[in-house]
């Protein structure tokens, strides 16, 4: 419980400073149809990205300084182990069966066989990883993503995918750890972890015009192409601040399993 209030309260400052931080769009801006809140989104990102710029960032260039490449692979390992079970839920949900037996084996394996999941001897064994989560499945029935939003702290979402993170939560093993100091640190590793892999993206997002549009529109079109399981369009996104099509940017595709 006193988890639960420590984050309310997190959440209820950044919040107050993204009210405030509403961006005033130029004269004459339309934002498009799949934005319509883009003046209250370019603000909660303005503040995302200079929380990010002033800790998040130099935290996870030191993280990959410091720490061996093969430890932090073991890292990621452990947390794509535990989002198994909810990929797992989300495949029954789905009537995946077989992706759901599938997934299943590949937790049992990495967690015994793979010493909790810091290995991963289940894809040499042929279980592919699959990638399902609660957005996706109501995806899966027809539920469109509606308008675009930037939430704070966790960054690009939809109006169908941020309510559902709060189902996925409890279909993750970390929600039942009541270990507080171990929750949080679980938590802050897995930011860390993500915001690493993230680091060679940062060069991309030096040389477009706009980069929040960019990361807009990378965000839904992987939406898209996860919830119609990779059958969405090849499209390219086009950096708003070229003139001339033959300068399109292709967005980074969805993670390969590892």
């Amino acid at each position: 419980m006193q988890r639960v209030m420590d984050a309310r309260t997190v959440l209820g400052i950044v919040l107050a400073g993204c009210l405030s931080g509403c961006v005033t769009l130029p004269p004459g801006h339309t934002p498009p149809p799949q934005d319509p809140w883009e003046s209250w989104n370019r603000g909660v990102y303005k503040i995302n990205d200079s929380i990010d710029r002033a800790v998040v960032k130099p935290l996870a260039r030191g993280y990959v300084k410091v720490v061996p490449s093969p430890a932090r692979t073991g890292v990621s390992n452990f947390f794509s182990n535990l989002h198994t079970t909810t990929t797992m839920v989300n495949d029954a949900l789905q009537g995946k069966l077989g992706a759901a037996a599938n997934d299943l084996a590949r937790f049992v394996v990495n967690t015994t066989i793979g010493v909790g999941g810091l290995l991963d001897p289940a894809t040499s064994m042929g279980l592919d990883k699959n990638d399902e989560d609660f957005g996706q499945t109501l995806g899966h029935y027809g539920v469109k993503p509606g308008p675009f939003v930037e939430l704070p702290i966790l960054g690009p979402s939809d109006a169908r995918d941020a309510p559902a993170k709060a189902v996925d939560i409890f279909t993750g093993p970390g929600h039942y750890i009541s270990n507080t100091y171990i929750s949080y640190g679980l938590y802050g590793l897995q930011a860390l972890d993500t915001r690493a892999a993230l680091l060679p993206l940062d060069t991309t997002l030096q040389n477009v015009f706009d980069p929040y549009a960019f990361i807009r529109d990378a965000y839904l079109q992987r939406r898209a192409y996860l919830v119609s399981d990779g059958k969405g369009t090849d499209e390219l996104l086009v950096d708003p601040g070229l003139d001339e099509p033959s300068d399109a940017v292709t967005p980074p595709p969805p993670p390969k399993p590892q």
